[in-house]
């Protein structure tokens, strides 16, 4: 993916530079292992760190990597913003709203609850904000094994897809069901929510791929393989855990690389509708 040079976006709010804390009781050893936790599992383990970070009173000293990390993360939007706004005009005949994509290092607040590295990259439809700790990029290569540029851009590219969903009424209606079901149709509800996500990244990436013409093959399989590793079942195999399909919140490794080329190969928000399948 070529982005360096490139346009980057006005809606990024940068928290990296206030976002600073040290770790309390536990030791930075062990607050790693407790990040793992939360990615392998799938857990809010942002409480625990909370009882152990503490504030550092001093600012939080951005390196290059992080300078180069939100730069990448800016091209990334300002391509979903143009890519949104030209498939919304084209296929649905109105505009798109962008979002706000939140950096911050460590830990920081949304209205949907308290966000760290633990959390993971989420979409906040409270605020329309999506927000990252651009060090997963680093957990998403060097520990879940999702190597290249646009593996990182299909992480930015899906949380976008939920401010996607919700400006389209589905995200809310469907957390709307979720609250009324129980925790096993809850997370069946979620599976589907994630993997037209996945769907609408596609759709993204083929739209970015035509307009731009900085993303090539190569870039879609690191996309592709970042989807597998992400997967549910991938993830709990890592942890050392059996597979247990009716705890996926996101869906398996092949349910998500298959709905990331379903939107790829046909560009159309339309065959993103995985609500309506009983194929997902």
């Amino acid at each position: 993916m070529k982005w360096r040079g490139r346009r980057g976006s006005r809606n990024i709010e940068d928290r990296r530079s206030s976002s600073g804390a040290k770790a309390g009781s536990i030791g930075g050893v062990g607050v790693i292992a407790v990040l793992l936790i939360g990615y392998f599992l799938g857990i809010d383990v942002t409480p625990l760190l909370q009882d152990t970070a503490q504030p550092s009173g001093t600012p939080a000293e951005l390196t290059q990597a992080d300078q180069e990390a939100g730069e990448f993360v800016s091209v990334t939007l300002a391509d979903t913003e143009e890519v949104w706004a030209q498939l919304f005009r084209s296929q649905l005949g109105r505009e798109y709203r962008p979002a706000t994509l939140v950096l911050f290092k460590d830990v920081t607040q949304s209205p949907c609850g308290g966000a760290s590295g633990a959390t993971g990259p989420f979409y906040c439809p409270a605020d329309r904000k999506a927000y990252l700790d651009t060090a997963f990029f680093t957990v998403l290569e060097d520990r879940l094994g999702a190597r290249g540029d646009f593996a990182a851009a299909y992480v930015v590219a899906h949380e976008i897809a939920h401010h996607v969903q919700n400006e389209l009424g589905i995200l809310g209606q469907a957390n709307q069901l979720r609250q009324q079901s129980s925790p096993a149709d809850s997370n069946a509800i979620s599976v589907r929510i994630e993997l037209q996500a996945d769907c609408l990244s596609g759709v993204w990436a083929r739209t970015a791929a035509q307009t731009f013409g900085t993303i090539d093959r190569s870039d879609f399989e690191e996309a592709v393989n970042a989807a597998r590793q992400i997967g549910d079942d991938t993830l709990q195999s890592a942890a050392g855990q059996r597979p247990m399909p009716h705890t996926f919140t996101h869906g398996s490794a092949e349910q998500r690389s298959r709905w990331f080329v379903t939107g790829l190969q046909s560009g159309q928000i339309a065959a993103c509708d995985t609500f309506s399948t009983n194929d997902l």
